[in-house]
């Protein structure tokens, strides 16, 4: 499964959990910022969640951010 795949997963997972109304976000996009890469989930209505990618034991997991940089608000 791709981080994208993984990244939209996380998100209805833990959208759905509050049984409220869920954005649906446009496809995600992978974004390098200092050095980092993040998964970024938006629709027109702006950024719905940021997921930091990091290696742990040579794989590659999803780490969701309740604060972003700001950086990748306007992306």
């Amino acid at each position: 499964m791709s981080l994208e795949q993984r990244a939209l997963a996380a998100y209805f997972k833990h959208t759905n959990a509050g049984n409220g109304q869920v954005m649906q976000p446009s496809a995600p996009k992978i974004v390098e910022h200092n050095g980092l890469k993040y998964v970024r989930l938006s629709n027109t209505h702006g950024t719905l969640a940021v997921y930091r990618v990091r290696t742990v034991n040579g794989t590659e997991v999803l780490k969701g951010l309740k604060r972003w940089p700001k950086a990748l608000d306007g992306r």
